[in-house]
């Protein structure tokens, strides 16, 4: 059987092509076609300029690499099926689809706590009604309902191509070098033994750098004070609207499909709350700032206007926790200085906690397969680099303020 096929040229990999009927359907769907809205760093570019590239660049890279490594395994004897390749090449693709604006950042705020990978799958779900159920396959492999348990952990584990993949590319756009791995050497390594996905032995240093090559770029960039300040005023502009929002202010409509998260959203995700959250994406959110921005309110006006100029709230981040006094004080000052209340002042002085886990143990593990056949984690290998700190999770606190 004969496919149409396409190429597209991708600044990382090259060319990526895409050469099944279903993946064309899933490209061309309204709900994929949203994630070319959707900044994949959020606002990371207020740090890194060139951190624009969005969740459908993410999104292509990942079954870019997915299409590499089932050829690989296929190559070493691991049994695939067509079907099943489709529909792993389709789980990556829509594996962030749940994703809202701006990401992680408004997750709590304006969708009540609505995890981003809990809507995917809802997202998923209607996406496969609109399909005739082809989808069907992808969605098991998604939930690791699926026997085949090595092809939800290429989408879904500590050594899955979603990581490769925004690792690769989040150091290609921000240019920050720490995040290079050697994903073609990774692809190389794995393996399947009994069922389940491995790297073998000659792969352990590999693995060791991409390991820490996450860890450095959660620090680096990810974790980055300023764009940890910047992220932390969305979160404290979106709390001011639905402060406001409870006290009866109505002026915070914008005409667009914000507005009915902000008054009407219940928290229920049901057909149509989900179409409406296909429709909202980056674009609603700046238009929103934009609009707030101008607001009778002081601190709504504040927050927006220095967002959207990049005069951010300063940041201090240490290993303990700050002084209660110390933050007091800092609000005091804040207060006298914008002429605000105490209480409002905490919208500008804060403090909170940053936490970056290199491998969780408890998580999914990262077998290693020996060449006599012997199985072992990763952190149960002797080795000096990793043994020591790679499940420590490292914590920091900080403080934004004002000056």
């Amino acid at each position: 059987m004969t496919y149409k096929r396409k190429i597209i040229n991708d600044p990382v990999y090259g060319f990526i092509t895409i050469n099944h009927p279903l993946i064309f359907d899933i490209l061309a769907h309204p709900y994929y076609q949203r994630l070319r809205r959707i900044h994949q760093m959020a606002l990371a570019y207020l740090v890194y300029p060139g951190a624009v590239h969005t969740r459908l660049h993410h999104s292509l890279g990942a079954y870019h690499l997915m299409c590499n490594a089932i050829n690989e395994l296929r190559n070493k004897g691991t049994e695939i099926t067509e079907e099943e390749e489709i529909a792993v090449k389709a789980g990556i693709l829509l594996h962030d689809v749940g994703h809202g604006p701006f990401s992680h950042a408004l997750e709590n705020k304006l969708m009540n706590g609505q995890h981003h990978e809990t809507l995917s799958l809802q997202i998923m779900q209607v996406m496969n009604e609109d399909l005739d159920g082809k989808l069907q396959m992808a969605i098991e492999i998604f939930t690791d309902k699926y026997p085949k348990k090595f092809l939800h952990q290429l989408i879904s584990g500590q050594l899955d191509v979603d990581r490769m993949d925004y690792l690769t590319r989040d150091s290609f756009f921000t240019g920050v070098s720490e995040g290079v791995i050697g994903y073609d050497r990774i692809l190389k390594m794995l393996v399947v033994h009994k069922g389940e996905l491995m790297v073998e032995e000659k792969g352990i240093y590999s693995i060791e750098k991409f390991l820490v090559a996450r860890r450095q770029m959660y620090w680096q960039v990810y974790l980055h004070k300023t764009v940890l300040a910047a992220e932390n005023m969305l979160v404290h502009i979106m709390a001011r609207v639905n402060e406001l929002i409870k006290q009866g202010v109505e002026d915070l409509k914008t005409g667009g499909t914000i507005d009915f998260f902000l008054y009407e959203f219940t928290g229920t995700m049901n057909r149509q709350s989900l179409h409406k959250f296909c429709e909202l994406d980056d674009i609603d959110v700046s238009f929103a700032i934009k609009k707030w921005s101008h607001h009778s309110d002081k601190v709504l006006q504040l927050l927006c206007n220095r967002l959207l100029n990049r005069q951010l709230l300063k940041i201090k981040l240490q290993s303990d926790p700050f002084n209660a006094a110390f933050v007091e004080e800092k609000r005091k000052e804040a207060a006298a200085e914008l002429a605000l209340s105490e209480k409002e002042a905490r919208y500008f002085v804060f403090t909170d906690e940053a936490i970056n886990t290199m491998y969780k143990t408890h998580d999914e593990k990262i077998n290693i397969l020996f060449k006599d056949g012997s199985v072992k984690d990763i952190s149960a290998i002797d080795n000096p680099l990793i043994h020591q700190t790679i499940s420590a999770p490292v914590k920091k606190f900080y403080i934004c303020t004002l000056n």
